[in-house]
């Protein structure tokens, strides 16, 4: 058997599959249960109650882990084929240090960390990096994909409005220091112990542990509290928007696409081979073709910096 081939096939399976590869997508289901089935065994080894079931447990996470490195494994020998267009070391350390493959990595580290440091907290912390492999799960919804795209989109107001939250906290913070480090010296001893204070009242979160007790502090408190309000309002405004302007853009391409009656044909030929309607093909194919639009632009402005 052709080695290439082989290789080629073991590729195909274990990138996010479509409905039409069944073994691609078996081994997507396949590897999204043993993704939940670390973080639930994961979860359950911090119960007490379970300790009779703790031998049972860590044989779950031992075959969840080995499943894990073999993906790992698979994905490194065909790391030049995910990126074609570069050597094979060059594409092996590509993967490597890509997001995905860091969080794969440190999935597989996590547990060795736990095994050899048992002892160590700020290693057995490392565990809690598996979740992020529910990332990869989601990585093959339309969903998930258009979510990053807004974001994307709209990083540069997302980081604007970041900047105004955290201004808008300092400056919180030091007028409840100078308001209420008289009253109550043990609460605002510094101008720094008023920033927790200043999170939970700007994120309307409100704990009550720390609060004002002078006149001018509950004062400044109301004000504070409503611009707080404003402040978080602003990124999830930017978000929104992005959201209605994808989708109208959406639409948009959609109905043109719809507009040639060959093209019509051809996507209607093109979902019933992929076991899809047509408006859920259409929808995926405009997807698709813009986010590679942004990608071609991204990459050739990181050519021209």
């Amino acid at each position: 058997m052709d080695i290439k081939y082989v290789k080629k096939r073991i590729f195909d399976i274990i990138q996010i599959g479509t409905q039409v590869d069944i073994p691609s997508t078996i081994f997507d289901i396949f590897i999204s249960c043993m993704i939940l089935l670390s973080i639930v065994v994961t979860f359950l080894q911090t119960f007490d109650e379970l300790s009779s079931y703790r031998s049972l447990l860590n044989h779950i996470e031992f075959f969840t882990i080995v499943v894990f490195i073999v993906e790992y494994a698979l994905r490194l020998y065909t790391s030049d084929l995910l990126y074609p267009g570069k050597e094979k070391a060059v594409a092996l350390a590509s993967f490597v240090f890509s997001f995905y493959g860091l969080i794969d990595l440190l999935t597989i580290l996590s547990y060795f960390s736990v095994l050899f440091a048992d002892g160590i907290v700020a290693l057995r912390i490392i565990r809690v990096v598996r979740i992020m492999r529910l990332f990869k799960v989601n990585q093959g919804f339309d969903a998930f994909n258009v979510v990053a795209e807004v974001i994307l989109e709209k990083k540069d107001q997302i980081i604007f409005s970041m900047f105004m939250i955290a201004t808008l906290m300092l400056a919180a913070s030091l007028c409840m220091y100078s308001l209420e480090h008289d009253a109550q010296p043990d609460k605002f001893n510094n101008a720094f112990s008023g920033i927790w204070w200043a999170m939970s009242t700007l994120l309307t979160v409100g704990y009550g542990d720390i609060y004002p007790v002078t006149l001018g502090g509950r004062i400044a408190a109301i004000f504070i509290a409503l611009l707080g309000v404003c402040a978080v309002a602003i990124p999830t405004g930017v978000i929104s928007a992005g959201f209605v302007e994808y989708y109208t853009r959406l639409n948009r391409s959609g109905r043109q696409i719809e507009l040639a009656k060959d093209i019509g044909e051809m996507v209607s030929e093109q979902a019933a081979e992929m076991g899809l309607d047509e408006q859920t093909y259409v929808e995926r194919l405009v997807l698709q073709r813009d986010w590679e639009r942004k990608a071609v632009k991204r990459e050739e402005e990181n050519i021209v910096s």
